[in-house]
């Protein structure tokens, strides 16, 4: 199972939400898809989930065009929009019951099946509630409950974490590693860059429609920071070992941190042990020597501008 994004473009008269985009992930992987609002996310997902027609370009579901077959592709993608539409008159049950009908689910299979999404979104104790009466986090539940109804292979997610409180989203963040635990190819956008991190395996950035960069979260690293930042902690001295280290080959840059300088290494690990090396030699007594690893918001800041369409 591999989605592949192809060339993809989409205008709205003058204006580019989408302009020439190309990436790919596969099951078993969480790919956060990160960008300013109206960088084209919401525009690019709705393509994937065959609810947009592109303007070029294409996407392909396990070889299945959503241009050309969107029918076939509609069935091995689970949809979550940012919000939940409001209905006043229908329980969580009812509405899930609806859907399964809706995708063909029929008699004992369709209560089963039910039955099994309520269990594993924890919406057993809550089947009876209006929609109306849920809260954001619970009515989240439900919109991953009805996506995964017709067990797709493939799920788009769009802001799933939005408004969520921290329980709540430390939920949800363990329902998708079991998700993708169990082989499920993961696209999830997010504001919450530091979450994102802890649960992807690879992220995909764009602004003003184009692509910045994409790739998994070491090749991300990897290219956009190539300098590696270290913190390092001795026993006293520290004003002197900052002066040292400023004069040492392969020292960017080097400051004190509290009782740690944090120090910038043009290189990769083992520039990282020639200047332990060093300073071992020179007669400091080193007590931490750590790598600082930078973070999806560090990469995100770098390689956006903040301009908007």
């Amino acid at each position: 199972m591999r989605i592949e994004v192809l060339n993809l473009k989409k205008y709205f008269g003058d204006t580019r939400a989408v302009d020439d985009i190309s990436f790919s992930f596969a099951a078993g992987e969480v790919v956060g898809f990160v960008g300013p609002n109206g960088a084209g996310k919401t525009t690019t997902m709705r393509v994937l989930a065959t609810l947009e027609e592109p303007t070029e370009g294409d996407a392909l579901v396990d070889g299945v065009s959503v241009v050309q077959e969107p029918e076939r592709a509609r069935r091995l993608v689970g949809y979550v929009p940012d919000a939940l539409p409001t209905h006043r008159d229908i329980s969580v049950h009812d509405y899930l019951d609806f859907f399964a009908r809706a995708y063909g689910i029929k008699g004992a299979k369709r209560r089963e099946v039910i039955e099994s999404i309520e269990e594993f979104t924890n919406l057993t104790g809550i089947r009876g509630k209006m929609l109306i009466a849920l809260s954001k986090g619970m009515k989240q539940r439900v919109s991953l409950a009805r996506a995964l109804l017709h067990d797709p292979p493939v799920l788009i997610m769009d802001e799933p974490a939005a408004g969520l409180d921290p329980r709540a989203r430390v939920e949800l963040r363990e329902l998708l590693r079991e998700l993708a635990g169990q082989g499920k190819a993961i696209l999830i956008s997010s504001h919450i860059l530091t979450e994102l991190a802890e649960i992807c395996s690879g992220a995909v950035i764009i602004e003003q429609g184009k692509l910045r960069m994409a790739g998994t979260m070491n090749q991300l690293f990897t290219q956009s920071v190539p300098r590696r930042r270290v913190l390092i902690r001795a026993a006293g001295g520290l004003d002197e070992m900052l002066r040292d280290l400023l004069q040492t080959p392969g020292v960017e840059e080097a400051h004190i941190a509290g009782n740690e300088i944090a120090v910038d290494i043009n290189g990769e690990e083992d520039a990282c042990a020639d200047v332990l090396t060093a300073l071992v030699s020179r007669g400091y007594r080193i007590i931490e020597f750590k790598h600082q690893r930078a973070g999806l918001e560090d990469i995100f800041m770098r390689v956006t501008t903040g301009e908007v369409q």
